[in-house]
């Protein structure tokens, strides 16, 4: 009771960490019991903890003995599968070098036991409450189309696509694809051999209070169409070389947009080929699909998505950080 009192006299203090390409995002919440009273937000060009990280959450988490940092896992070794049942799950996964959850007893996600010491490790000058999965993010912010619909659901990160097939709330396939791994994308390709995981459980974190990762890692069960770039003539003023310069430069940048977008399109085309021809899925046809946009794609995405694979495709914008929050907030609840 007067645990409760004395916790109503401060604020409680959010640090939402999110790690893109080439910078980190730390968004903070500062709340009462009822509301958010102030939200900070500040992008870093790191992927580390530096000095200025550090000194920045600092500055805020020393206000309130009641603070809760949480990160986004951004490893390449996890991934969801449909079943919580413990004999099923090694066909998908390495029990013995990966941590693992399950929901309501219907489906699971899984990290590395590698890369949890190694964030635990990297962040012990501050200490990290929460490592949340990306599935639990993309299940929460859909969670009112996945408890009706059969779908597919995507996360868009700069480095990684997160996809899960939902029916019902029942998850029927999921895949965490790495952009940058090209091995992956290859041998996504290679399945696809042709030319032709809801009721959610919001305590969907891996909590670092309660896994010892040096010592006992085995008792987390609880836990629109392109400019092309024309040739650039010669001209004899410094300013008109210089207005053609910028021109390509732009160009450049949709060109590199049109690449995304089209190695994402290929990726979720490729995964899905694998969930109707891999007979260990209960593979069902797939007409609509959700996407979850954390990085700002061009329509081409969705054109893609929706003349190749004449899917029905619907985007909504998220703010990865905002998202962290949500989760950490309903963890303390």
């Amino acid at each position: 009771m007067l645990g409760k009192l004395f916790e109503k006299l401060y604020l409680k203090v959010f640090v939402n960490i999110v790690i893109y390409r080439s910078h980190t995002v730390v968004y903070i919440e500062l709340c009462n019991t009822k509301t958010t009273v102030q939200s900070i937000e500040e992008s870093f060009e790191t992927i580390k903890l530096n000095n200025k990280v550090y000194e920045f959450i600092s500055e805020y988490i020393k206000e309130s003995p009641y603070y809760y940092i949480s990160i986004l896992d951004a490893s390449s070794t996890q991934g969801a599968i449909h079943t919580c049942d413990t004999t099923q799950m090694e066909r998908y996964f390495d029990k013995d070098t990966s941590k693992y959850k399950c929901y309501n007893d219907r489906w699971a996600f899984y990290t590395s036991k590698s890369e949890l010491t190694r964030l635990q490790q990297e962040y012990k000058e501050i200490g990290l409450d929460f490592v949340f999965s990306p599935f639990v993010l993309l299940a929460n912010f859909f969670k009112d189309k996945i408890n009706t619909h059969l779908a597919m659901f995507i996360l868009i990160e700069e480095n990684y696509i997160t996809l899960s097939v939902f029916d019902n709330s029942e998850l029927l396939f999921a895949k965490h694809l790495d952009m940058q791994n090209s091995h992956e994308s290859d041998e996504l390709l290679m399945d696809d051999g042709s030319d032709e995981e809801l009721d959610l459980d919001i305590d969907a974190s891996i909590d670092l209070e309660d896994v010892d990762v040096m010592d006992d890692l085995d008792d987390f069960g609880d836990i629109e169409d392109l400019d092309s770039i024309g040739e650039i003539d010669e001209f004899a003023e410094d300013d008109e070389i210089q207005e053609n310069l910028q021109d390509v430069e732009e160009d450049d940048t949709e060109s590199g947009e049109f690449n995304e977008d089209y190695q994402r399109f290929s990726l979720i085309q490729s995964a899905v080929n694998k969930f109707y021809k891999d007979d260990t899925y209960n593979s069902k046809f797939i007409e609509d699909t959700y996407i979850a946009d954390g990085v700002g794609i061009s329509g081409d995405l969705k054109r893609y998505l929706e003349e190749e694979m004449f899917l029905s495709v619907y985007v909504r914008n998220l703010d990865l950080c905002v998202e962290v929050c949500e989760l950490a907030k309903a963890e303390i609840q």
